[in-house]
Parts: C-alpha cells; structure tokens; sequence
C-alpha cells in the first residue's frame, strides 16, 4: 500500500496547537510513514493534508528567490557565493545545478494531486461536505497552478501533469508526459483556475483562518483571484487580468466605512503610521531624520497580527525557528549568523539613488532630496558591505545590526503585496488604453492623475465614465467642499507618492511604452527582492517582442559589478530560447 511520508512543519505544528478542534488535525501517531488508510478519514485530515503541501511549499522558497531575482537585474551573487549562483546570475546554469531543477516543483505538484484524488474520493464518500470541498480543492488546485506558472516562466516548456505519480522520475517519460508550450500552459491554466468551484479566502474563525502564536493563517494560502489576475496578464487578457485584480483592491471594501473599508490593498493613508507606510522624516527636508521604527521599513517587521499588516500583505508565510523548515533567508543574505551569499546589485543602488524626492521649503530654499529612501530601507552597509534588509529585519535589529538571539532565526517569505497588485492592474489598465488611470495608479492617485480646477470635485478625481474594471470613485472634497464626498477611494495616494517621490512625466508621446517602463521601474524600487523581478522582466520582453528591453538590464547588472562575462550574457539574452533554463531532472 503507498505510504505518505509524515514531516511536522510550522503550517502543521501552528495550526494544530491553534485550537481545540484544529488539534485533530495532528491526531496520529508518531511515526515516520502512514497508510493512506489512516489518512482522509475526516476534515480534519483534509486540513492536515493541505498544511503539509504548503509546509513542503516552504522548502521551495531559497530556490523561488534566486531563480526570479538572481536572474535579473537587481541582486547579485558575493564573494562568498559558490558556482551553482555564479551560474543563475550569468544565465549558465549547467544540468547539475540545483537551483535549476524543475525538480522540486514537481515533486509537490505530483503531491497536490495525490491530495486532489483523494479529495474526490472523500466527498465522493461524504467525508467532505460540497462547502469544505469547494474551499480545499480550490486551493491545492490554485497551489498547483502557480507551482506551474513558475516552471513556465523559468523552463519555457514542461509537462503538464495531474494524475498521482508513484514518483516523479515518470515525467521523463515524454511519449505519456509530451511538454506544453508555455503559452499553451497558460491557456490550460486559465481553463482549470477558471472552473474552480471557489475563489476567496477562508472563512474568518473556520479551521484555515484562524490566528496561532501571532501568525494569522489566512495569509498563508494562495489568493486565488490575483492567481487569475496574473495567468490572464501573461496571457495577454488585460482587461480579465484588471477585473481579478479589482476583486482582491476592494477586499475591504464592505460593510463598516472605516480606515481598511477605505485603505485595505488601496495604497491609502491613515492615520496610524505602523499602517499607512509612507516614507516619512521627522523633520521636513532632513535625512537624518528618516523614519525608521514605524512606516515603511516597518512592514517588514512588525507582526502579522497588525491591522499594518493586514493592510499591506496579500501572501505571506512566516518561518519560526521553533518549527521546521529553517528559514532559508538568513543563510542567503545575512553577513551575521548567515553565509552572505548574495547582495543586492550596485545598479539596483544606482537605480534608487537616481530618484528625487518631492520637494520641501527648508529656511526659505526650496529642494528635494536626490535619492528614494526606500533604498535605505531595503538594504544597507553591514560591516563595509551591501546586505538586503526585507528579510532579515525579524532577525536583525534596525539599529544595531545585530541578531537579538543568534540563533533564533525567524522571519517571513513575502510573496505579494497590495502594491504587487496596484503595478499589475496598473500595467494591464495601461495596455488595454486606459493610460492615465496606469500612470495614476503608480505615481500620485486619483487627485493627482485627474486634478480637480476648484473646490467643486464632482468631475473630477474619478473615472466614472469608464467601464468596469476602470471606472473608479477617488473624490474628496475636503472638509468645506460643496458638494462633499468622501467615496470609496479617496484616501489612495499612489505608490510613488506614498514613497515621497516625485510624479514621473506624463509622456506626450509613446504614452503606452513609456508608462509600462516606467511602472516596470517603480516595480523595482517598491518591490525589490520579492521574488518578481525575472518574471516581469521576461513578461515585458514577451510582449514587445524586445529581447534588449531583458539582456539590457541583466548586462547592466553584471557589467557595474565587474562580472566578466557581462558581453557574452547580454549575446546570450539576445535570443530568445536562452531565456529559459534548461529542462533537467
């Protein structure tokens, strides 16, 4: 009889201690394998199940980061690195590389179908109501289907497998298992992701949406809709990929018109700094003043407990060193009880300090300061070099430098935000015509892309006239406008603003390219280091057909740091069929 390997992760251990009823979920004996006969008796098994998958999930994310950023443009192997990072960086991965096996992916996914049968099976048998199926079919279908988005994006064409393998080495078997064109996957993604039976999130206070030791686990689980969003992005489906994204904007939007009714996943201001996540000083005009215990470092900090975080963060998982797995970031980025091995790039540096910020009036001089402080608080110099922060500010102080515990290595693998999903419905807006709204939603909001010429605001920061999903309500009259608004997206402020930026131009020509480059940009500013950058680079070039737009970035990188092979890589990129690794188990 197969047997299903049993490891305890921090999902599973979490979520187990959480409750009374979700105890049953870690109900079995200690040993090391299972018959499937002592699985899938109840729902409780079924969540067991599910939690193990995003447990092994978690075991995938060192790879996540360095296939989507070490690819690109903005972070770069050290001196401490071995050859199997030199290789990604410099787009040699030879067939032993690990970091470039679809392998670990597939065994997962051959794991999220072995759980699909026997979820069948289990309503088929009245051990799953229609509801509880709906919710955990939807999601271990939705964990699949991204797992396949990624191995499209990085390996081009691969097979696509839904049946329960007894092992994964089948899939080598061409003839049973022939590889799908990456568009083609898309199309087959699309199709499956489409026909699940649910799209939103756990239930509040059911068994997969409670909160344990700090960690709420709604935000653990795939968000379905901006899953959508991105597979009909790629697909080219502009105006399909916007109306997902707008689903997740306006997660908030409901009941009580309260700060989230009005901020949740809107880039809106609040009140409350720990919330709202502007770049702020405490003196106008003075770096040294720089904020740094609340605002926007402070969302990769603070508590997934936190209405901040609750605002900001759409996926994320959080590594407690009380659990397995270890947290794999530490290891990568830290130069204090990790290996530093890689670090962000000097053009990533160059990037941020080419921005301005906006300009303040200080003893009667009028100026801005000539950099995007967002890159301070991204990464900074640890003992004379370059570190990347975003991962390691639960492990680090922000003051010191310095581990609290040395060993108490916790953290969290952030995998989209509210301003991941503003970029995306700002680029698929942008491509389906709708430029200012794009060009809005990036720099300074509703007020400053559609200014109101007086007190009287009815006309003006909306676009009303616009079919769903772009016909948005931004007015605010003020405290004295007559007549007096306060509609649902009043309070956004668009990204760059929030980051205390400058607007970029409004370009009088080639209004279309130059917004989706300038969005792509602010991406990397904003977003840097969270696993998107390869991916929007390739997408970019896709769609322009444009392999420079690519090879020119990723040689940019090498060649600021001295990378010898900046020339041949850039050759390299110039083709299209080496933008994807190749396929190797």
């Amino acid at each position: 009889m197969k047997k299903i390997s049993i490891k305890i992760f921090l999902l599973a251990a979490a979520v187990s201690a959480g409750s009374v009823s979700c105890k049953k979920i870690f109900d079995v004996k200690p040993k090391t394998e299972l018959d499937v006969s002592q699985m899938y008796r109840d729902v409780y098994d079924a969540d067991a199940a599910l939690i193990g998958l995003y447990g092994k999930f978690m075991l995938l994310s060192e790879q996540y980061i360095i296939l989507n950023e070490l690819r690109a443009d903005m972070l770069e192997y050290t001196s401490n690195a071995d050859e199997n990072l030199r290789q990604i960086s410099t787009h040699s991965a030879t067939a032993s590389n690990p970091y470039a096996s679809p392998r670990p992916f597939y065994e997962l996914i051959i794991n999220c179908n072995d759980v699909l049968k026997n979820f069948d099976i289990m309503r088929k048998d009245n051990k799953l109501n229609e509801t509880e199926y709906a919710h955990r079919y939807s999601d271990v279908g939705s964990l699949r289907s991204f797992l396949y988005l990624q191995l499209g994006i990085h390996f081009g064409e691969v097979p696509y497998v839904t049946s329960a393998l007894e092992t994964v080495d089948a899939i080598k078997d061409q003839k049973n298992f022939p590889r799908l064109s990456f568009d083609a996957l898309l199309d087959t993604l699309i199709k499956f992701e489409e026909a699940l039976p649910f799209k939103g999130e756990y239930p509040a206070g059911t068994n997969l949406n409670i909160t344990v030791d700090g960690y709420p686990t709604a935000k653990w689980f795939i968000n379905k809709r901006v899953l959508l969003g991105d597979l009909h992005l790629w697909k080219g489906n502009y105006n399909s990929a916007a109306s997902w994204y707008r689903e997740v904007m306006e997660t908030g939007t409901t009941g009580t018109q309260n700060g989230s009714y009005y901020s949740m996943y809107k880039v809106g201001w609040d009140s409350n700094g720990d919330i709202d996540h502007y770049i702020n000083y405490g003196r106008a005009g003075d770096a040294s003043t720089l904020t740094l215990n609340s605002q926007w470092r402070f969302m990769f900090e603070q508590a997934m407990t936190t209405e901040g975080f609750r605002r900001e963060w759409v996926w994320a998982i959080p590594f407690d060193n009380k659990f397995k797995p270890g947290n794999p970031f530490i290891k990568l980025f830290s130069p204090v009880g990790g290996q530093y091995l890689v670090k962000p790039s000097q053009d990533a540096i160059d990037r941020w300090n080419s921005e301005k910020q906006r300009p303040v009036t200080v003893a009667g001089t009028v100026s801005g300061l000539p950099y995007d402080a967002r890159g301070q608080l991204t990464w900074r110099e640890i003992g004379g070099q370059p570190v990347v922060m975003k991962y390691l500010y639960n492990y680090l102080n922000y003051l010191t430098n310095a581990p609290t515990n040395i060993l108490q290595k916790d953290g969290k693998w952030f995998l989209f935000r509210q301003t991941h999903l503003h970029m995306r419905f700002a680029e698929a807006a942008n491509r389906a015509g709708k430029h200012r709204l794009a060009w809005g939603f990036y720099n300074s909001g509703f007020a400053g892309a559609y200014p109101a010429s007086g007190s009287n605001v009815t006309n003006f920061q909306n676009t009303l006239s616009e079919p769903y999903p772009f016909n948005f309500d931004g007015r605010n009259s003020g405290s004295t406008g007559v007549p007096y608004y306060r509609a649902d997206w009043y309070r956004n402020i668009g990204i760059r603003a929030r980051a205390n930026l400058i607007d970029q131009a409004v370009p009088a020509t080639d209004s279309l390219l130059n917004i989706e480059s300038g969005l792509i940009n602010e991406t990397a500013l904003e977003n840097g280091f969270e696993g998107t950058r390869w991916p929007d680079l390739l997408r970019i070039a896709l769609r322009r057909n444009d392999p420079a737009f690519l090879a020119d970035k990723v040689y940019a990188k090498l060649q600021k740091d001295g990378v010898a092979e900046a020339s041949a890589v850039r050759a390299k990129l110039m083709n299209k069929a080496n933008w994807y690794l190749p396929f190797n188990f």
